[in-house]
């Protein structure tokens, strides 16, 4: 009997120090707000002008947002895009040679036939 207590103990004993040797780090979860400007080939010479409207019909900032801010950026003769998802606006900096609101407009409907573009505002540099 007290070799079969002792052979317990030293399972119990054994398991105890398995379990308090493992160095189990949780993985630390960081939130960090950004804000990405897309970028393409800048020509020096081009007369570039900025849009602003509004995108009504997004749902949510990754899918939606980001999928139509990547989608302009990517437009030749797109300076620079940025879509922000919760005050539903883009603003858009383009080459007026290449580039019309009204193909932004068709660029960004393209995505999606519930996105509805309104208010676009332009100003020349």
């Amino acid at each position: 009997m007290i070799k079969s207590v002792k052979n317990i103990m030293m399972v119990v004993l054994i398991a105890v120090f398995a379990m308090s040797c493992k160095n189990e780090t949780k993985p630390e979860v960081k939130t960090v707000e950004m804000t990405t400007e897309v970028t393409s080939t800048i020509d020096p010479n081009a007369t570039y002008a900025k849009a602003e409207f509004t995108i009504d019909g997004m749902t949510c900032a990754m899918g939606c947002a980001k999928t139509i801010e990547k989608k302009i950026a990517k437009m030749e003769g797109v300076k620079s895009a940025i879509v922000d998802f919760d005050k539903k606006l883009a603003m858009v900096e383009y080459n007026e040679a290449k580039v019309t609101p009204d193909l932004l407009e068709k660029t960004v409907t393209s995505v999606s036939d519930s996105y509805i573009v309104s208010d676009m505002k332009t100003a020349s540099n």
